[in-house]
């Protein structure tokens, strides 16, 4: 099983972004779909979920009506569309991918992509 992020870059406060994670290796028809995002020194937080079968999706509170996630079953591709990006967005984001109905729980995912570096300017 391989997920692989990507989209992550500079960008001024303000600017948008988009986040993609392929994901291949099995089916994930079952799956949630997570993205996380880590800063030094802090432990990896929820971001947003989507159910792979319905899209049902999840959002922390702090993106609400900024970020959105979406997923292309055709292409087993996860999308973050990152909006208003604030300099508290700065971060190292995963994606992620779990049987699990504990979205929001990052122990409840089993595999996990590598990591790509969003960062805002302020």
């Amino acid at each position: 099983v391989q997920l692989q992020a990507s989209g992550g870059g500079l960008v001024q406060a303000g600017g948008s972004l988009r986040l993609s994670c392929a994901a291949s290796g099995r089916t994930f028809s079952r799956y949630v779909m997570g993205w996380f995002h880590q800063t030094p020194g802090k432990e990896r937080e929820f971001v947003a979920a989507i159910t792979w079968s319905s899209g049902v999706t999840y959002y922390a509170d702090s993106v609400k009506g900024r970020f959105t996630i979406s997923r292309d079953n055709a292409k087993s591709t996860v999308h973050l569309q990152m909006n208003s990006l604030e300099p508290e967005d700065t971060a190292v984001y995963y994606c992620a991918a779990g049987p699990t109905s504990l979205w929001y729980n990052r122990n409840a995912y089993e595999f996990w992509g590598q990591g790509t570096l969003v960062t805002v300017s302020s």
